[in-house]
């Protein structure tokens, strides 16, 4: 093969890497930027410790919007608190374990809700 070939080849094989890991990379970085903000947000504006908050997971959706984040807090760890982070963190909602709601555990139990403007 001749060194111009092997150096074209070179250049389509480095291309194609690229464009099958730019969606993963792109996926995994923003998972890590949509937990950063949240748990910022919980220890800067709602003023919980960093003791406090179990968990915080950035997950990538199928649905829109396609990042959130899963906050589990050490109080209260069979729960799934489920927040935004585009422009500004909202608490979008919450999951209960099916062995909590078994106990009985429903929304009004939960401690770390946000409160909604449902008046509005």
């Amino acid at each position: 093969m001749g060194k111009r070939k092997k150096y074209v080849l070179l250049w389509v094989l480095t291309i194609m890497v690229i464009l099958v890991l730019t969606p993963f990379v792109y996926v995994q970085v923003n998972k890590l930027i949509y937990a950063h903000r949240v748990t910022e947000y919980l220890i800067e504006e709602k003023k919980y410790t960093q003791e406090e908050i179990e968990s915080v997971e950035g997950i990538w959706n199928v649905k829109l919007p396609p990042f959130s984040a899963l906050v589990k807090f050490k109080d209260e760890p069979d729960v799934e608190y489920i927040y935004f982070a585009h422009n500004e963190v909202l608490q979008f909602g919450h999951r209960i374990s099916e062995e909590a709601q078994r106990r009985g555990k429903i929304k009004s139990d939960l401690k770390h809700v946000a409160p909604t403007n449902d008046s509005e």
